[in-house]
C-alpha cells in the first residue's frame, strides 16, 4: 500500500519507543485515548528535527551519487542534504552519497554512478538511488534490497551538462525533476536511534573532548573536519565556495568490504562495503567523541549505537555526516 512518506508521528510520550527502531508503529491521532490531551509532532526520519510547517514531504527520500574528486569539483548542492555518506570506491578514491527528503535541490552534482555499497545507505528510509548510470552487478545489488533507482542511463529526467567540465564528471541533475516522477514511498523508520526531543544526550562512557579529525580511507584518500560554528565541516572538501556541508554529528562505521565482482573502466577492482550488521565505530557529537560499537541488523534496519557501558548512545537532532570505511583498512583520528 502506498503512503505518504512515514515521518514518525510521535507524542512526548511515544517517542522514545518510535526511536529505538522497535516492532510498535508509531500511533496517529484516530489511535490516541479519547479524552487525552496529546501533542503529535511529525519529525524527520533523517535529521530527527521537526518539519517546517508540521508536514513532511510528499516525495520519497533520494540518494544521489557525487563525485568527491578535484576531477568533479566543484561539488554544488551537497549542502542541501539531510544526511552525507562518505563511501569508498575503486582507485583508493571515495564517493559521496547525499540523501534529500526536506529539500530537493535544482542543481546537484557532479553525479557519478551507483555501487551496490548503497543497497544499505538507502535501505534504512527506502531512498530512491538517483546516479548517471551503473554496471549490471551494482544493479543487481539495489535491486535485490528492493530500492528504486533513477539513471541517466535509463533515460531518468533532469540531467543536464556542465558545459565546463568533461564526461564524466559533467553530470548535473535537477532533482526537482525526478521527484516530479516519483512515487510516495513508505519509510521503515528512523536512520537513527535520536535522543528524545527536550532531552539532553546522557554523557557516553569515554567521552573525550575533540576540535579536529581525519578520517582515512585508503592510502591515497583522507577526509580532513574542523569543529566550526554550527557543527563538524570538511577542511579538504570539493564542495562550491559557501556550500560546504556543515553536520551536527559526525558519525565513522568501519564496515566488512568485499570484492564487487567487477573492474572500472580502468582495470581497478570495484570494492563493496557490507552497512550491515555490527562492528566499532566513532560518535562524535559537538566538541565530544566517544568510542562506539554499531549495530545494524538488516539492510534496511536503523542504525543503533553503543558505548564502551554498553549503554545506548542516541543521536542529536541535526544533520549528520556518515565516514563508511573498511573495518580492514579505515582509521580515524581526533584530537
Amino acid at each position: 500500500m502506498k503512503l505518504r512518506l512515514l515521518a514518525l508521528l510521535m507524542s512526548l510520550t511515544l517517542v522514545a519507543s518510535a526511536c529505538s527502531g522497535g516492532d510498535e508503529e508509531p500511533k496517529d491521532d484516530k489511535e490516541s485515548t479519547k479524552g487525552e490531551s496529546t501533542t503529535v509532532t511529525q519529525v524527520s526520519p533523517l535529521t530527527g528535527q521537526e518539519f517546517a510547517g508540521g508536514a513532511p514531504p510528499t516525495n520519497p527520500v533520494f540518494v544521489v551519487k557525487v563525485e568527491n574528486s578535484k576531477s568533479g569539483s566543484p561539488q554544488y548542492g551537497v549542502n542541501q542534504a539531510d544526511l552525507v555518506v562518505e563511501e569508498m570506491v575503486e582507485g583508493g578514491i571515495t564517493r559521496l552519497a547525499a540523501l534529500y527528503y526536506s529539500t530537493l535541490p535544482s542543481k546537484i552534482g557532479h553525479v557519478r554512478s551507483l555501487r551496490g555499497t548503497d543497497a544499505g545507505i538507502a535501505a534504512p528510509v527506502a531512498a530512491h538511488v538517483v546516479a548517471s548510470g551503473g554496471a549490471g552487478p551494482a544493479y543487481s545489488v539495489i535491486n535485490a534490497a528492493g530500492l528504486t533507482t533513477y539513471t541517466e542511463d535509463n533515460n531518468a529526467p533532469g540531467f543536464s551538462t556542465d558545459s565546463a567540465k568533461k564526461r564524466p564528471y559533467n553530470r548535473l541533475l535537477d532533482l526537482t525533476a525526478v521527484a516530479s516522477q516519483a512515487s510516495a514511498t513508505t519509510i521503515p523508520g528512523p536512520y537513527f536511534q535520536f535522543t528524545p526531543a527536550g532531552e539532553a544526550p546522557a554523557a557516553p562512557a569515554g567521552a573525550r573532548p575533540v576540535t579536529s579529525g581525519s578520517v582515512t580511507f585508503s592510502s591515497s584518500h583522507t577526509t580532513s573536519f574542523g569543529l566550526v560554528e554550527g557543527g563538524w565541516a570538511r577542511t579538504n572538501g570539493f564542495a562550491a565556495p559557501g556550500e560546504e556541508f556543515v553536520a551536527n554529528n559526525l558519525v565513522v562505521i568501519y564496515a566488512p568490504e568485499r570484492d564487487a565482482g567487477y573492474k572500472d573502466p580502468a582495470g581497478n577492482r570495484v570494492p563493496e562495503t557490507i552497512f550491515e550488521g555490527s562492528g566499532s565505530g566513532l560518535v562524535v557529537i559537538g566538541g565530544q567523541a566517544v568510542d562506539v560499537t554499531w549495530t545494524k541488523p538488516s539492510l534496511g534496519s536503523t542504525v543503533t549505537f553503543a558505548d564502551s557501558a554498553g549503554n545506548p548512545v542516541t543521536i542529536p537532532a541535526g544533520k549528520t555526516w556518515i565516514e563508511l570505511v573498511s573495518q580492514d583498512r579505515g582509521s580515524a583520528t581526533f584530537q
